[in-house]
């Protein structure tokens, strides 16, 4: 398994804001990379990271990768529903 381009970026401060982003690990995809751990961090307004390895041409991944975060984003979150807790 190859871990490809490693890149983690924060939230802005203030909301609508642009939070810090830097790339950790590899050299290839770094715009790319970089542009989707930002947009992780601010759907999420959590710290996001991502890794990067494709065979795609940089600007076709970022915009193939995006466009499937956007979608993962509207569905979200699967899985067993949280409860109340009984204790």
């Amino acid at each position: 398994m190859k871990i490809g381009t490693l890149a983690v970026s924060t939230v802005g401060l203030r909301k609508g804001s642009a939070g810090t982003s830097s790339v950790l690990l590899g050299g290839k995809y770094l715009v790319a990379s970089r542009a989707l751990a930002e947009k992780v961090a601010a759907s999420f307004n959590k710290m996001g990271i991502v890794s990067l390895n494709t065979h795609l041409m940089e600007g076709e991944a970022l915009r193939l990768y995006s466009s499937l975060l956007d979608k993962a984003r509207q569905l979200g979150p699967v899985g067993p529903k949280e409860t109340g807790s009984k204790g």
